[in-house]
């Protein structure tokens, strides 16, 4: 028996485990090999994250070097605090709209402070454990506010992509776009070439030569053309005087006490769009290297970030979905490659500044053009359309308003409609109905009691409506995901309701399931959960013939599926 002593010290170990940085618990076993691979992947991710960096704050109306710092700072203190392990933080196209919206009511000290106070709710976030809280984001929003963001980068890179003559664009979609078609006279024949050479270059390298960053090698490429050709394009040296070399100077932001409320609605639109971003990005990791990320630690990390960023003139810095994958790919397993990629970064600017005078404005149009093409998720648009009305109309309203008229009212506006959505449907699927003989006995085919299990076999049941805001519930089956059976039957029968994000999570469990050489089978679906599946063609995750009525049938199709396994492993 364990003495009451021990116990206690374990549980208290525990507990301060869970909210240590996960470089600590991953550095203990540190050896040579990992540090080679982490080596490599951190200077593969620095040199992508320069021109992203530079671009980032170009478009959000700041010196390009504001974008390196941030990276710096921002991108060694969320790997090095995170609860991630692969995480890459920095500036992100995300913020993008939102930053230069800031800049443009309250000028760059409203945009410090803003950072500054983000950054301390997110702490307040992590701390208080809401670490879970983007369970709570129906997936049409989160789309939608995605598809509206991207178009919106989009939208503002054309102006220096063909090198047209517009002296003060227009912070609205709609007139920005008119003014693109009437400066089409001032197009720049240079600048488009170039624009457009560094976007087919990109492609190029995305398809056929995935190892090389096809960003850097426009990037090069253009700026050596410029430097020695002479061209007549606006560069990174004719608009802002170049980059200073150095260490990033201290800066202490100016605070306005008076600036507090009108900034708050872009405050908490930071800090949310801060915390969606990073667990959202650390949540796709999670799946690529079958990881579980600490959300809460994270986002204490996300909000120290931010602190110190405006301390160096640096801009909000969230997770980078694109550069974390990168950082995945390329090899990296530890927080040490995001911290080498900060110090990458770093180097860079100590050695290299100078030779960015010649960085041509075009191509770092072209390579954010691209970066808002990718994180548009707009292959997500047409499994969105197979969802029900309530849902499309959410993802609707969200990208209109992202697109049209404001981030955060955007936000609001989709939430309020998801939740009465949420109400809604509760209410039609709740029954009160009469109990007969005839039904008692037709319910007796999806019990369990009398069936028998094997142990190639666990089953689960959802109890209730499976909306978005439960879909963390699904983490009991994931949880010890190497340790289940080969095969998971999930039993609907309780399930009363569910929505396009319960649906995506029951689909992201089967990919994972899947990819871990395991089966899942679904049965007893309800009206309403199984005409939504079958109009989302939901079987294409799991297989037709793996979807069955009854736990009766699926304990059979258990029994087929592992009896094929076996013939197969002989």
């Amino acid at each position: 028996m364990v003495a009451p002593q021990t116990m206690g010290a374990r549980l208290r170990r525990a507990a301060l485990e869970a909210w240590l940085p996960r470089s600590l618990s991953l550095l203990r076993g540190y050896d040579p090999r990992t540090f080679a691979r982490d080596l490599l992947a951190g200077i593969t991710v620095g040199l992508v994250a320069l021109p992203l960096a530079m671009a980032f704050a170009i478009s959000s109306g700041v010196p390009p070097q504001a974008g390196i710092y941030t990276a710096v700072v921002a991108g060694f203190l969320i790997s090095a605090l995170g609860g991630s392990s692969v995480q890459i933080g920095g500036p992100t196209g995300a913020f993008v709209v939102v930053i230069s919206g800031i800049i443009a009511k309250h000028g760059i000290d409203g945009l410090f402070m803003c950072t500054l106070i983000a950054g301390l709710l997110l702490v307040v976030m992590g701390a208080t454990g809401m670490g879970a809280a983007v369970d709570f984001l129906p997936r049409p929003v989160v789309v939608g506010f995605t598809n509206g963001i991207a178009l919106l980068i989009a939208s503002t890179q054309i102006k220096d992509l063909l090198g047209l003559a517009i002296p003060r664009p227009a912070a609205e979609l709609i007139p920005r776009m008119v003014e693109v078609a009437k400066g089409m006279g001032t197009l720049s024949p240079t600048a488009a070439m170039l624009g457009v050479g560094a976007l087919i270059v990109i492609a190029v390298f995305q398809k056929f030569f995935r190892a090389v960053p096809g960003a850097i090698v426009a990037l090069v490429a253009s700026t050596v053309l410029v430097h020695f050709l002479r061209l007549p394009v606006e560069t990174i040296g004719s608009r802002f005087g170049g980059i200073p070399s150095g260490l990033p100077p201290i800066h202490v932001p100016t605070f306005h006490a008076e600036m507090i409320g009108p900034l708050l609605p872009s405050i908490l639109t930071v800090t949310m769009l801060g915390a969606i971003e990073s667990l959202m990005s650390a949540t796709v990791a999670d799946r690529m290297i079958g990881d579980r990320h600490n959300p809460n630690v994270e986002l204490i990390a996300q909000g120290v970030a931010n602190i110190a960023s405006p301390l160096v003139g640096g801009l909000p810095a969230t997770g980078a979905i694109a550069r974390t994958a990168t950082n995945i790919r390329a090899g990296g397993r530890t927080p040490v490659a995001g911290m080498i990629h900060a110090l990458v970064l770093l180097g860079i600017l100590l050695v290299a500044a100078p030779l960015a005078r010649d960085v041509p404005l075009a191509v770092l149009s072209a390579i954010l053009l691209v970066v808002a093409y990718n994180m548009g998720e707009w292959g997500e648009i047409p499994a969105l359309l197979r969802l029900s009305k309530g849902d499309i109309s959410v993802w609707l309203v969200t990208f209109g308003l992202t697109a049209f008229a404001d981030l955060t009212v955007a936000v609001e506006a989709g939430m309020i409609l998801a939740a009465l959505l949420m109400v809604r449907k509760v209410a039609v699927t709740t029954t009160v109905v009469a109990e007969t003989a005839a039904d008692v006995e037709a319910a007796r085919v999806h019990l369990l009691q009398d069936k028998y299990v094997p142990d190639y076999v666990a089953v689960y049941r959802i109890q209730g409506p499976f909306l978005f805001g439960s879909l963390d519930k699904l983490g009991e089956i994931t949880r010890d995901i190497d340790r289940l059976p080969p095969i998971v039957i999930l039993r609907l029968w309780n399930m009363t309701a569910i929505d396009g994000s319960g649906l995506g999570a029951l689909e992201d469990l089967a990919d994972q399931l899947h990819a871990t050489g395991r089966t899942l089978i679904l049965c007893a679906a309800r009206e309403q959960p199984a005409q939504l599946m079958a109009q989302a063609e939901f079987d294409r995750h799991v297989g037709h013939e793996n979807i069955c009525s009854d736990i009766d049938r699926a304990l059979e199709r258990a029994r087929l599926v592992h009896g094929e396994g076996k013939e197969n492993s002989v």
